[in-house]
């Protein structure tokens, strides 16, 4: 196999690189949705068990644990991918594409998965830390909460750890260049289904019917006002409607309408006043059609706050290895959302992103035309051994 590698590889990653670009090919043909992903799970754990780590499954239902401890040192890391893949159809034509109709790993979390088990194998092999490390394959990233669950299940009561951390790639940057942030990284991530309803009728008599298509389209206008008028400028916030469902004829007034949105905000502040504006606005604007709304509110992921210290200490070893010219010390936030935002309220710990290219591998996540980068994979995982070897060395505080 020939690609092109981004950055430093330790030679136990060069030596086996091929076999897990082949092995993210594997689990890229083969995607599985939240708290599906009993296959890619199994293939993990073998994974594990075969390199010394003592393996544990069941936490938020597929998720798996392997933990491997050197030494006597006190120190406990936790290092994090995600498995879960996208009901997306997938039209990459590549030889590894998708064998399953409407599901694809179309935000690299494959990439993620073989990458942290490339790190699992050389750190296996080189046994130079003194400490626990815990690494952590999570079900169910997208949209459905699986870190909160693998939490609720007892993750960091059974497998204590001092930080945690985890990576996203991330299309439109140069690949292989990795971007740290303290504070917010990524922003909260909120559904609201607003069902508005009337009194349905004939088109043509719209005076005897209560028409929610006009309180609706009111609805979405009015909702447009709170960024721009209510939110600090130096604040972020977004209010998206992106899905409108309502009637199926011309001349027929439908009963309801509804309305799908997704908020996002960094602060907490901020995310709290949107969803009381939100409310308070479709409500009234509903009042004064004649019309009713139910609003259906579902607070999902926090922001992505990252420690302070636990970031330094990344961009330090990333300096490190790297050299500063692959380094981005203070990168922009971003207004995706990551359920990795529950695990960062639990334990200290850092979110970082690699580029995945800005040409090819710039194809942007979430769209049937993405992959995962190959050429990120060696490098990442010789900067998770490398991290891992730095936070667990002997006497480290």
């Amino acid at each position: 196999m020939s690609f092109a590698v981004t950055g430093p590889v330790l030679p136990e990653i060069r030596a086996i690189q091929d076999d897990m670009v082949a092995l993210r090919h594997r689990i890229h043909a083969h995607p599985e949705l939240a708290y599906e992903e009993v296959a890619t799970g199994d293939l993990v754990a073998e994974r594990l068990a075969a390199w010394g780590f003592e393996v544990h499954r069941g936490l938020g239902v597929t998720g798996v644990v392997g933990t491997l401890r050197r030494g006597t040192g006190t120190r406990r890391l936790g290092l994090r991918a995600d498995m879960d893949a996208l009901p997306i159809h997938e039209t990459t034509g590549l030889p590894y594409a998708s064998a399953h109709p409407g599901k694809m790993h179309a935000c690299g979390h494959d990439g993620h998965t073989a990458t942290l088990l490339a790190a699992a194998q050389a750190l296996a092999q080189r046994g130079q830390f003194d400490g626990t490390l815990h690494l952590i394959f999570q079900p169910a990233e997208e949209g459905h909460g699986g870190a909160q669950k693998m939490i609720a299940d007892g993750l960091f009561e059974r497998f204590p750890c001092d930080a945690v951390y985890s990576f996203h790639n991330e299309p439109g940057y140069p690949a292989g260049h990795f971007g740290f942030r303290a504070g917010a990284m990524y922003s909260s991530s909120d559904t609201v289904v607003l069902t508005v309803s009337g009194v349905g009728g004939h088109g043509a008599m719209p005076h005897v019917a209560v028409d929610p298509v006009v309180a609706a389209a009111h609805i979405v206008l009015a909702l447009q006002t709170i960024v721009s008028r209510e939110i600090d400028p130096n604040d972020m916030a977004v209010v998206t409607i992106g899905a409108i469902h309502g009637g199926d004829a011309p001349n027929v007034i439908p009963k309801t309408v509804e309305l799908r949105l997704t908020v996002r905000a960094r602060k907490p502040t901020t995310r709290a006043l949107l969803r009381e504006r939100i409310t308070a606005i479709a409500t009234a604007q509903a009042a004064v059609h004649r019309a009713s709304v139910t609003v259906d509110y579902r607070w999902r992921y926090p922001p992505v706050v990252n420690d302070a210290g636990a970031t330094e200490f990344a961009a330090a070893v990333a300096r490190d290895w790297l050299g500063e010219s692959l380094v981005i010390p203070d990168l922009e936030p971003l207004q995706a959302s990551d359920d990795f935002a529950f695990m960062l309220e639990a334990v200290p710990g850092s979110y970082f992103i690699v580029g995945n290219g800005e040409g090819e591998g710039g194809c942007m996540v979430h769209n049937p035309d993405y992959d995962f980068n190959d050429a990120i994979l060696p490098v990442t995982a010789s900067y998770w051994v490398k991290l891992a070897e730095a936070f667990l060395a002997d006497g480290a505080r």
